[in-house]
C-alpha cells in the first residue's frame, strides 16, 4: 500500500512539473467562412491539433507558473484550401499579453499581422517539431511565434533577458529558407517574420528592447503601488529610448509596430494625467514615428 501510495505522489508531482513547466496559453481561431464546399472537421481538427501541440510542448527549461504563462491568440483567416495537396492559403493576426504585476490587467506584449501564413496539413497528422530539423512549415511557424513571443516577454522581466530564446528564433528563420513558402526570405519584405527578428536583434535596436523594460517593468509593473513614478518610467522610456531606436533605423518598423499596438493605452496613461511638459514630450516622439495615429496622440495632451 505505501509503495502504491508513494508511485502516486510521484506521479503527481512529475504531472503537477509538467503542468507548471508550459510557457503558453494560447488560443487558436480558424476562420475558414471564405472557404465553400468543405467538410469543417479539417478546420476543427486543425484548431484542436495546434493548441495541443503549441500549449503542450515544453519550448525552454523555463519554469512558469500557471499565472505567469503568456496569453496570445493567433487569429488565423483560411483564404484558399486545395484538398489535393492538403495546402492552408492563410493569413494570421499573432496577439500576445503580459500580466501587469499585481494588477488584474494584462498588457500588449505583440499585435501584428503575418500576411504569408501558408502551409500544408493533412487531417489527422500529428505535428512535432525538432530545431535541429525545420522541415515542416506549419510547426515551424508556431516554433517561430514561440520563440518571438517568449524572448520578449523575457525581455520585460530583466534587460536583454530574452537575448538567447530570441537567437534561437533567429537560427529558426535561417534553418527555414529551404521550406519553399513565403515570409523566411531575408530582405525582400520590412514586415516579413525574417524582417521582424532579425530588426529586433540588430544593434540599433538594444534601445527599443531596453525600452521593453523599462515601459513593462518599471512603468507598468510599478504602476499598481505608484502612479506617479511608473508614468514617469514611461515617460523617459518613450521620450530617450524609443526616440534613439527609430532614430538609429528610422526604416525598421518596430518602432512602428509597437505604436500600433499600444496606442490605446498610451492613450490612457496620459489624457487627463501627468504634466504638460511630459505629455508634450511624449506627444513629439510619438507623432513623429507614427503620424497615422495622431487622433490617439492627441488625446495625450489633453
Amino acid at each position: 500500500m505505501r509503495l502504491i501510495r508513494f508511485i502516486l505522489v510521484c506521479i503527481v508531482c512529475a504531472l503537477a512539473t509538467t503542468v507548471r513547466a508550459q510557457e503558453f496559453e494560447a488560443k487558436i481561431n480558424i476562420n475558414h467562412s471564405q472557404v465553400q464546399g468543405t467538410d469543417a472537421s479539417v478546420f476543427d481538427n486543425l484548431k484542436e491539433t495546434l493548441e495541443q501541440f503549441f500549449n503542450d510542448r515544453q519550448w525552454t527549461s523555463l519554469q512558469f507558473q500557471k499565472n505567469e504563462r503568456i496569453q496570445c491568440v493567433f487569429n488565423i483567416t483560411v483564404t484558399k484550401y486545395d484538398q489535393s495537396n492538403d495546402k492552408f492559403t492563410c493569413t494570421a493576426m499573432i496577439q500576445a499579453s503580459r500580466p501587469v504585476y499585481n494588477a488584474a490587467y494584462t498588457t500588449l506584449l505583440y499585435n501584428n499581422k503575418d500576411a504569408n501564413f501558408d502551409f500544408t496539413f493533412k487531417q489527422f497528422d500529428q505535428i512535432t517539431y525538432d530545431d535541429d530539423v525545420v522541415d515542416n512549415q506549419l510547426t515551424a511557424l508556431f516554433a517561430y511565434y514561440a520563440y518571438l513571443l517568449l524572448g520578449i516577454d523575457l525581455d520585460t522581466f530583466s534587460p536583454m533577458g530574452g537575448t538567447e530564446v530570441l537567437q534561437a528564433c533567429l537560427n529558426l528563420v535561417n534553418n527555414a529558407q529551404n521550406l519553399g513558402f513565403t515570409g523566411w526570405e531575408a530582405f525582400n519584405d520590412d514586415r516579413n517574420r525574417f524582417a521582424i527578428i532579425n530588426d529586433y536583434l540588430d544593434e540599433g535596436m538594444k534601445p527599443f528592447r531596453q525600452l521593453q523594460y523599462d515601459y513593462y517593468r518599471k512603468g507598468l509593473d510599478e504602476m499598481v503601488t505608484n502612479v506617479e513614478r511608473g508614468r514617469s518610467a514611461i515617460s523617459e522610456a518613450i521620450t530617450t529610448l524609443l526616440k534613439e531606436a527609430h532614430e538609429n533605423k528610422p526604416l525598421m518598423q518596430l518602432p512602428l509596430i509597437w505604436t500600433d499596438y499600444k496606442k490605446d493605452e498610451l492613450q490612457s496613461i496620459y489624457k487627463g494625467k501627468g504634466t504638460q511638459k511630459e505629455k508634450e514630450a511624449v506627444y513629439e516622439v510619438l507623432s513623429n514615428i507614427n503620424a497615422s495615429q495622431s487622433n490617439y496622440w492627441d488625446n495625450i495632451k489633453k
